[in-house]
């Protein structure tokens, strides 16, 4: 568990847009840990966290893409009933909030990838590297 760099790209809405975000960080030889793609009607922005944040955001901007960084936790937490649940309460005792989250695992993994951005990254942190495991 621990605070990252994610990076959200606004790309137009289109056929082809994403591949080409992908091959250049495949080329670059940048891995992708998370990745989540949200569309509006013109735009669609995507979320991720790599291996190599710096040179990605080299990468993107070179070619002109808008590019934001942000504090996300990357938490791996035990793929099993409720976890996501006991996160979630945790933070909501010391009004910590959940501004996005997104989450995959296979459904025999013994665990999965939890990307959260929540209004106090520190804080957040703090209370769940402190909390008793499950």
């Amino acid at each position: 568990m621990k605070i990252v760099e994610q990076l959200a790209l606004f790309l137009h809405n289109k056929p082809g847009t994403l591949v080409a975000v992908l091959d250049a960080l495949g080329e670059a030889k940048i891995n992708i840990y998370g990745l989540s793609v949200s569309d509006a009607t013109d735009h669609a922005v995507v979320r991720l966290v790599v291996s190599d944040t710096r040179r990605a955001l080299h990468i993107f901007e070179a070619h002109g893409t808008l590019t934001i960084e942000s504090e996300v936790l990357m938490i791996e937490n035990e793929n099993k009933p409720g976890m996501l649940s006991r996160i979630a309460k945790i933070l909501a005792e010391k009004k910590i909030n959940i501004e996005y989250a997104y989450l995959a695992s296979q459904p025999t993994a013994k665990k999965g990838l939890l990307i959260m951005r929540v209004s106090d990254a520190r804080k957040a942190l703090r209370l769940l590297k402190a909390a008793p495991a499950a």
